[in-house]
């Protein structure tokens, strides 16, 4: 009996798994080199380790978290900062890595000290084409005491910025009988002694000819105009999108961006690759308004207004009560009335004023509270405004849903301490949204099934020619600071449209998690378009910890998916029944 049992303890060592520990490892995402040059005392180590292992920096034990994944806050002392990682597993297995963080202390604002000009900005930045009325600022840091003329004949002015002598700055306004050519810049400083140095800007000045051609028009399906020269990763500040063949006044450039004259109030930008010149002495874009026609169709209303030339225009939406409003720029009233059919579903009444000269305003007051999309084109002359019409049935089973798989291909967004990447995961829950959307009855259609590139301006041209009900954008958020961090967030653009993210939203937080917000006026691509609702879902922070173990559960991706299945049932529940 003895044999047999020691024989089945043999049987059972050879069949049952090991306990195998993992080998020890420190893979870095933060920082990427070993030895890292930092102005900042706050500084972060992310990464990840083996699932089962310890960490330690300089003795100090660090949260490792079910996935491998660590973050660790250094508050660095100015000069060199050593940093000593081991991973330890099991005795007698290991991992370690040392990190070197050089700490300089900003250097301190210092006077110029010899008689030079140290530095020159221009504003507006970049290479310029002016116009008589145009305002040109000078700032330039130089020796103090000191008289500074730019151009030869604008004066500068010392001023005490910060308590820093040496700072100059004087404004000018170009005049008619400038003549600024395409050159830089001369500015000269002179000493108490009448000693005189010169240098020259960085960027040059020009007038914007009277022989060169000031009328242009707007060529492809995306091109938009502008408020300001401003800009942010997201790109500049977007008035909004125009159809083709409209014409614009050019009346200067800055870089690569023309100045436009929409009003004797108004102006705006536009890239230059989106226009081309038309022969100089044709007219400036401006027209009477012709006859107005207001009907619909199963699907649209429309409101058209006949003028003599595409003029630019811009388009918003009110709430409380709903309405659309157009300003077209370089129109003038010259109407007597107004047709309105009675085969409208969605537009409940059409009107004008004439805000000032050459802004014409037509406000469209809608049936419902709740904006479903409208676009701004031209048939020929005739300023066309389609109106979607509220769903007649408003069940998931009745819409087209888009859903939007955030980043993909070479474009990776956002990562995470454990290597992993914003673009397979919002696949991966953008795939789990078909599901559930599908299972509703919802007919989906989705940006990309697969691991692929896919550009911003491709999708907005896909979703306009396919014309969803709604687009969900789907995305994870990052942050520099990976520990403290954290949350959900939804984003919309125009305020007609942030009902269905506020919807989302107040779901999402059911899972839990932190507040990051229901953001407006986003100023992002994806929420450019004003054919649909529309709304983009930050689903977590992938830059933390926490956040990452969350989003790569299969488990909870699906929670995510489920909740913003949720979040447009509740959007469509309070659509019902809604007329004003």
């Amino acid at each position: 009996m003895k044999y047999f049992l020691s024989l089945l303890l043999v049987l059972l060592v050879n069949v049952l798994p090991a306990q195998t520990t993992e080998k020890p490892f420190i893979k870095l995402v933060e920082p990427r080199k070993v030895q890292t040059e930092t102005k900042t005392a706050r500084n972060y180590i992310v990464g990840s380790t083996c699932k089962n292992c310890n960490l330690t920096v300089n003795g100090q034990p660090v949260k490792v978290y079910p996935t491998g994944a660590f973050a660790y806050e250094l508050n660095l002392k100015p000069g060199n900062n050593e940093f000593n990682l081991i991973a330890f597993s099991a005795p007698g297995k290991s991992a370690n890595k040392k990190l070197l963080f050089n700490y300089t202390l900003p250097a301190a604002p210092d006077t110029i000290k010899t008689l030079e000009i140290a530095s020159i900005e221009m504003l507006p930045h970049g290479n310029l084409f002016v116009m008589p009325g145009d305002m040109i600022k000078f700032k330039v840091k130089a020796l103090t005491g000191c008289t500074i003329i730019a151009n030869g004949n604008i004066p500068l002015y010392e001023m005490q910025e910060n308590k820093m002598p040496g700072i100059y700055q004087g404004e000018y306004e170009v005049k008619e009988n400038d003549s600024f050519l395409v050159s830089k810049i001369p500015f000269s400083i002179t000493d108490n002694t009448g000693k005189t140095v010169t240098r020259n800007s960085n960027n040059w000045i020009s007038m914007f000819g009277p022989l060169a051609p000031n009328i242009a028009v707007t060529k492809g399906r995306l091109s938009h105009l502008l408020f300001g020269l401003g800009t942010d990763r997201l790109g500049g500040a977007k008035i909004g999108y125009v159809d083709s063949a409209v014409q614009l006044n050019i009346i200067g450039k800055v870089d690569k961006l023309y100045k436009v004259k929409l009003s004797k109030t108004r102006t705006a930008y536009i890239d230059d690759d989106a226009v081309d010149f038309l022969p100089k002495g044709t007219f400036t874009p401006e027209s009477l308004t012709n006859r107005w026609t207001v009907y619909g169709d199963s699907a649209y209303d429309y409101v058209q207004l006949g003028l003599s030339v595409k003029l630019p225009y811009q388009g918003f939406q009110l709430i409380n009560p709903s309405r659309i409003v157009v300003d077209v720029f370089g129109a003038t009233n010259n109407t007597n009335w107004i047709t309105q059919l009675e085969n409208v579903k969605e537009i409940k009444n059409v009107f004008y004023e004439q805000v000032e000269d050459g802004i014409f305003r037509i406000t469209i007051e809608l049936k419902h509270t709740q904006h479903w999309g409208y676009s701004i084109y031209y048939n020929g002359n005739i300023l066309t405004i389609r109106v979607k019409h509220q769903p007649k049935d408003l069940s998931l089973s009745k819409l087209t849903i888009a859903v939007d798989a955030g980043h993909g291909g070479s474009n990776s967004g956002a990562g995470g301490p454990t290597g992993s990447s914003e673009k397979m995961i919002t696949l991966a829950i953008s795939l789990k949204l078909q599901k559930a959307l599908e299972a509703q009855g919802a007919k989906v259609i989705m940006t990309r099934t697969t691991e692929r590139f896919f550009d911003n301006k491709e999708r907005i041209l896909f979703y306009r020619d396919s014309i969803p009900d709604l687009l969900v954008s789907i995305h994870l958020n990052s942050s520099s600071d990976p520990i403290t961090v954290t949350g959900t967030s939804t984003f919309y653009r125009y305020i007609g449209f942030r009902n269905l993210s506020h919807a989302i939203y107040k779901r999402m937080l059911e899972l839990g998690l932190k507040d990051m917000g229901n953001n407006g006026s986003f100023n992002f691509m994806l929420n450019s378009p004003t054919e649909y609702p529309n709304a983009l879902v930050e689903t977590l922070f992938l830059s933390n910890p926490e956040d990452e173990m969350k989003i790569l559960d299969e488990g909870f991706q699906q929670q995510v998916a489920d909740k913003i299945v949720q979040g447009i049932k509740d959007f469509l529940n309070d659509c019902k029944n809604d007329e004003q």
